[in-house]
């Protein structure tokens, strides 16, 4: 195999993908549809096995640098006033202290800065076709010319392009989880900077997130699936927020404005990926175009560990690409199905469905300190699997 491949997105999981493929012999082009990247996105944590991933790769200076100093979330009422607080501390994962909370944004620019001299990047394009033989994939773009490529990798996350392409169309695939999630940037934290303030109502919550001298505000609310949702019609985005907080409270009419005039609003279904299999022939995904479960799954750490496996199996089988591809998804396939577990422990702490449920939430925090206490005695470091 002459080991070109192409990937499909410059995001967390592409741009690790590309430095350790290159690292290990590859020729490697990454296409990525926007013409940069966002600058907006929820706070992510860099954890268990993508601690050691960004360590060998000599980012996690970069990564505490850009991370939040925030310890604590506090849930308040309509008046501003603490109903029940959470230590990190208690969700702390297994690489304890040496773990990192980083803006999406910053995380993908510091991956990318790593990789951008590994590889070939091409910006504002797409794919548009994919036909593929026993030796390579031909490869039909939207702007650039049709290439060649012995492999291709959709890291185009929950909505890609690639899977819709080699696998189906993306109802077969993606399954609503009955949320929905916005987010922006703004001017300022509301509280201390080292705490999530979170005001709730039943099904409804809108959190501010401080992070180094800015801070990030979200929505996050229960929701049917919209019919002939469209992830790219920002004017419909913010219709949905706004009749979903239409009842008010705390600071919501000022994030409100905000969210109106706003031109970077990330705005998305809280959904799960669940394929059979990852890849077909010479065409595999990995992160969230795989195995997404937004918001609550680990996702950028699962993209990254999947990532750094994938290379891994790739750089030690380049004679056979498909059991290298079968050794990957069997190896991730286990971290993946232990992280989407705690999806409805989550939901259930972030976003009670009922006033009785806020209720019991806020009674439950006052136990949380003495979990987070447990959790750091039992805190070691993490590998890669």
């Amino acid at each position: 195999m002459n080991k070109t491949v192409l990937i499909s997105g410059a995001g967390v999981a592409g741009s690790t993908l590309a430095y350790w493929l290159a690292r290990r012999g590859y020729e490697v082009t990454v296409v990525e549809r926007a013409a940069a990247l966002r600058s907006s996105g929820n706070p992510v944590d860099v954890k268990g096995p993508a601690v050691a991933v960004a360590e060998r790769m000599g980012i996690m200076p970069r990564l505490r640098a850009a991370g939040s100093a925030v310890d604590r979330m506090t849930f308040v009422d309509a008046a501003g006033k603490p109903v029940g607080r959470v230590p990190l501390a208690a969700f702390q994962g297994s690489s304890g202290d040496r773990e990192v909370e980083v803006p999406r944004a910053d995380l993908a620019a510091i991956l990318l800065e790593a990789s951008r001299t590994e590889a070939e990047f091409v910006w504002g394009d797409t794919v548009t076709a994919l036909t593929q033989d026993g030796d390579g994939v031909d490869v039909t773009f939207a702007g650039a010319p049709a290439r060649r490529f012995d492999l291709v990798i959709g890291a185009d996350g929950l909505h890609s392009t690639v899977r819709r392409l080699a696998f189906g169309p993306e109802r077969e695939f993606v399954r609503h989880k009955g949320m929905y999630v916005a987010t922006m940037p703004i001017d300022a934290p509301v509280g201390s900077d080292r705490e999530v303030v979170i005001y709730n109502t039943p099904g409804r919550a809108v959190s501010v997130h401080p992070t180094r001298g800015r801070a990030l505000a979200a929505f996050i609310f229960r929701h049917d699936a919209v019919p002939g949702f469209d992830h790219r019609d920002q004017s419909s985005h913010k219709r949905l927020v706004a009749e979903a907080y239409s009842a008010g409270g705390w600071r919501l009419p000022d994030l409100l404005d905000r969210m109106h005039a706003a031109d970077d609003l990330y705005f998305d279904a809280v959904s799960q990926v669940d394929l059979p299999t990852w890849s077909t022939g010479r065409i595999v995904l990995v992160g969230d175009a795989g195995s997404s479960l937004s918001l609550f799954g680990d996702g950028s750490t699962l993209a990254m560990a999947g990532a750094y496996t994938l290379a891994e199996e790739l750089g030690e089988a380049t004679d056979d690409p498909a059991a290298a591809l079968r050794r990957y998804e069997a190896r991730h396939r286990k971290l993946v199905r232990s992280k989407q577990g705690g999806f409805r422990i989550a939901g259930a702490l972030l976003l009670p469905a009922t006033r009785t449920g806020l209720t019991l939430r806020n009674a439950a925090t006052r136990f949380m300190p003495a979990i987070a206490g447990l959790r750091a005695t039992r805190s070691a470091p993490a590998t890669v699997s």
